[in-house]
């Protein structure tokens, strides 16, 4: 357990020096550009004939260099300016990237026929599943067949590109539908359905990646199937099983749960980057 929170604390070092460089970057463009903006434009305002605007930048650099700038109290709100800019340019950036991938993957997935997504099997980026809690060798409610649904949401969360996973599907393709899952649930319906699969993301793997799982059902055979299609996490995505935190990764066409070595190796590369 100990060696999980070194890794979340070392991916939290990794994302305060991004955000440092980015502040620090600011910081400098602050003195370099802002400040001597505003004094060139001030020195234009208050002189009949002032210096080019390249001429005064230059005065401006070498005085930087020789330390003698930073002795005007305005250069260290400037820097303070800067750096803000810095910080809120990086999260608007990291932001409106992350809404833009998950818009494509969706807008990609919605394009797909369910019939020919079927069809091409499970694969990386696509599994099956019979039921979300219907025991169907003991005909009887298991909850427990719902940690192999958040287990495979878990994969896909944590890869890099997401994937789609379908419920109500055999393993070979095979409709089974939804109806016997509909009788586990106080609400039996999709809307009942929908709320028993989001709750038991929000309590096992976490509320903040509902966002990242949009629900869709599409009638086949006269039945009904539920289509999971799931965008990358923005973190490391942990299921606690037995006590044990476990991060769980895509790997062909299943899922599996990886040791603390290979944990540690997999999350500083796939989330040591601007996203």
């Amino acid at each position: 357990m100990k060696r999980f929170f070194l890794l979340i604390l070392s991916l939290w070092k990794q994302q305060l020096k991004l955000y440092f460089a980015a502040a620090l970057i600011g910081a400098i463009i602050g003195v370099l550009v802002l400040a001597p903006s505003y004094d060139y434009v001030d020195s234009q305002i208050h002189a009949d004939n002032g210096a080019s605007s390249i001429e005064y930048m230059s005065r401006q650099l070498k005085e930087l260099l020789k330390g003698n700038v930073f002795q005007n109290e305005l250069m260290l709100f400037y820097a303070e300016i800067g750096a803000m800019l810095g910080l809120l340019t990086i999260g608007l950036y990291s932001f409106l990237h992350k809404r833009l991938m998950r818009i494509e993957l969706l807008k990609m997935e919605l394009n797909k026929d369910m019939p020919s997504i079927i069809q091409q099997g499970e694969g990386p980026f696509l599994e099956f599943k019979s039921t979300f809690r219907w025991d169907m060798e003991q005909s009887r409610t298991n909850r427990l067949l719902e940690g192999v649904v958040l287990k495979s949401l878990a994969g896909f969360l944590n890869s890099k590109h997401g994937g789609t996973l379908l419920i109500g599907v055999s393993d070979d393709g095979e409709i089974i539908g939804l109806e016997n899952d509909y009788q586990t649930l106080k609400k039996q319906n999709q809307d009942g359905f929908e709320q028993a699969i989001m709750t038991a993301i929000a309590a096992n793997l976490g509320a903040d990646l509902c966002s990242h799982v949009s629900i869709l059902f599409h009638a086949i055979a006269n039945k009904t199937i539920c289509r999971l299609i799931v965008t990358p996490s923005d973190r490391p995505v942990f299921l606690t099983q037995g006590n044990h935190p476990k991060l769980y990764v895509r790997t062909g066409g299943a899922t599996r749960d990886l040791n603390i070595q290979e944990a540690l190796e997999f999350a500083s590369i796939r989330w040591n980057r601007i996203r």
